[in-house]
Order: structure tokens, then sequence, then C-alpha cells
């Protein structure tokens, strides 16, 4: 388990070592040289500190991450909802385009913020779950589990992750929608 605390200072003790202030006297070379490692360091700090990219880092270094892999499901559980979400905004969209009522807008609208925080809720606990999973990584790393033990657990990370993008474009699509209406 990454102790966040520990995490810090150590970022910050190598972000003064590696500050280019520290190498304004220093040849090109160096100088550029601590502006990449100083870069390297914030990505890996920023990487490290937040779960969900360090779950997705973990899972592009054992090649379980492309993009455009595959094109996104709805995940089985949610297509009745999802069906129904776009259905509402398939209809906000006809409203918009026709110059639908104001109240007719304004119904649409109330029902697709009750869908996204829905799905924001669910977005939090798909996170919990990932958490969960997370945490089940370190524990197997710890106790020096088998590769294929592993490779079950970060099968499982990858589908969450897979499920958490899923719902967060669905949220991230009703707030542009709404926004628009």
């Amino acid at each position: 388990m990454i102790d966040l605390a520990d995490l810090e200072l150590r970022f910050h003790s190598l972000s003064w070592k590696l500050h280019p202030d520290n190498f304004v006297r220093a040849s090109e070379d160096e100088r550029q040289l601590s502006l990449d490692r100083s870069s390297q360091l914030n990505d890996a700090y920023r990487t490290l500190r937040e779960p969900v990219a360090r779950v997705e880092y973990l899972l592009g270094l054992a090649g379980m991450r492309k993009e455009g892999q595959k094109k996104q499901q709805a995940p089985p559980e949610l297509l009745e909802e999802v069906f129904e979400l776009n259905e509402s905004l398939d209809e906000l969209r006809d409203a918009r385009e026709s110059g639908g009522s104001a109240a007719a807008m304004a119904g649409l609208r109330t029902k697709l913020e009750s869908a996204q925080h829905k799905f924001e809720f669910l977005l939090g606990e798909v996170d919990k779950e990932l958490s969960c999973v997370s945490a089940e990584w370190e524990r197997a790393l710890d106790s020096g589990a088998d590769d294929a033990a592993k490779k079950k657990i970060m099968e499982r990370m990858n589908e969450i992750l897979n499920r958490r993008s899923y719902i967060r474009n669905l949220v991230n699509g009703v707030s542009k929608e709404i926004a628009g209406a």
C-alpha cells in the first residue's frame, strides 16, 4: 500500500534536488536534464497519488490498457438505464432543434439531472470497488501470490476501469447536454 504522506515527503525532497533553479549556472544540457527529470517526477507523483491513475499505469505496464483496443459497451447491469438515458438525450436534442416549449425542456432537463446524479453515485461505487481490488492487489504483492492470482486481480481491475470509463463518459455526456439545453 502506498503511504501517501511518505510519497509526498519523497516527492518534495526529490523535487527540490531536481528543481531547475538549482541548475541556473549549469550547462545547457544539465539545465535541460533538470527540466526533463523534474517533469517526469511531477508526472510520476500525480500518477502514484491518484488511485485510478495508479491502476491505469499498472495495467498499462502489463499491456492491458491499450487505447482503442475495443469499443466500450454498456455494462450489462446498466443496459436498461443507459437505454432510457439515451432516449431522454434524444428527446432533449429533438426539443432543442425544434424549439420545444420551456416546460418540456425543463422537464427533460430535470429528468437528465436525476440520471446524472444516479450515474455519479454509480461512479463513486465503482471507485470504491476499484479501491478494494487495488488493496487486494497490494496484499497479493506482499504475500508473494503466484502469477495466475495476480493476473486474475489485474483482469478484475481492468474490467472495473472499463466500467468506470463508460460511466464517466455517460456523466460527462449528460453534463454537456444539460449545459447546452
